[in-house]
Parts: C-alpha cells; structure tokens; sequence
C-alpha cells in the first residue's frame, strides 16, 4: 500500500510540474551560468584569476596538440649528435615534397643560400652577407641541417617560427637533393 502512495506521489508531482510547462515562457534555470557563461573580453580584467586578468599563459609543460619536442640542444654538441643521429621522418620523399620543398626553400633560404645551393644568393652578391659556403662544401646529413634551420647557426637565424617541423624536413630534403647534384 506504500508504494502505491509514493507512485501516486510522484505522479502527481510530475504531473503538477510538466503541466506548467509554457514553451513561450520556460521554467526557470537553477544554475543559470552553467548554460549562459560569463564571456570575458581577451586580455582584459577579470575576478576569476589570481592576477586578475583573462588572458592566461598555457601550463608549463603543455605542448600543443600535434607538436613534437625537439630532443637536441642548442648547442655545438646537439648539432654534433643530431647530424649522426637524427634521422628525416620522409624516408621517401615524392616529387611533392621536392616541390613545396623548392617553394619553401625559395621563399626562406635561396636569398642568402641561392637558387642552387652555391651560396651565392642576392644578398651574399650585394655583400650583404658573406661566407655562406656552398652545400658542395659542407658535409651536411639530413639531422644537421634540420638542427641548423631550426636553431640557426652563424648568421643564419631560426626558422622554427616561419616554418613547421614538417616545412622543416620539406626544406632539409631540398637541401640533401641540391647538394647531391652540386
């Protein structure tokens, strides 16, 4: 008999509060910011952090998605291990890849490296810079010069902020095929 009274209970309950139910005028929200969050302004003030502003650095240690860490040091010794060591991801590169390799060589190395890989670009001939040895000069590997465009060396600066370790290895292909034919 008990459970009878609880059954009619609760269906009178539920009854009373889905009659009430006006799609033109919806219940009230009990928790109304958990479907209408506080939108704050991008670096502006803001109560729900210790500094009081928005923006907020990324936790030290996160590594964004789809990134991988680069294991060798900035350092005449990391060049030395990864000119042995490092090997290219493209084991086979396609005639694609020479080609964005060759595009993105162009835009970011040929000025100074040029076209062929002599070291005579634009500006090496208006002595802009001087002493960019030829790829026939060097003895380069595929991990030394990816170390090179991504930490610079000399007067050539990074490339790891213009370029993606991907476009990197595009580049470092590039470069193995240039000084193959010099």
């Amino acid at each position: 008999m008990k459970t009878l009274y609880k059954f009619v209970a609760l269906a009178g309950v539920s009854a009373l509060t889905t009659s009430c139910f006006n799609k033109e005028n919806p219940n009230y929200q009990l928790f109304p910011n958990m479907y209408e969050s506080v939108a704050y302004e991008t670096y502006s003030e803001s109560p729900a952090f210790k500094n009081g502003k928005e923006g907020q650095l990324p936790a030290k240690g996160s590594i964004p998605r789809g990134f991988e860490p680069y294991e060798y040091e900035n350092s005449p010794e990391g060049l030395a291990a990864a000119k042995a060591n490092l090997k290219s991801p493209i084991t086979e590169p396609t005639a694609e890849d020479l080609a964005e390799g060759k595009k993105l060589f162009d835009i970011y190395c040929a000025i100074c490296h040029g076209e062929g890989g002599d070291g005579k670009g634009n500006l090496v001939k208006r002595e802009k810079f001087l002493g960019v040895p030829s790829y026939a000069d060097r003895d380069i590997t595929p991990g030394s010069v990816y170390h090179v465009i991504t930490y610079g060396m000399n007067s050539m600066g990074s490339h790891k902020n213009q370029l993606t370790q991907h476009e990197r290895w595009l580049v470092t292909e590039y470069v193995m095929k240039l000084k193959s034919e010099l």
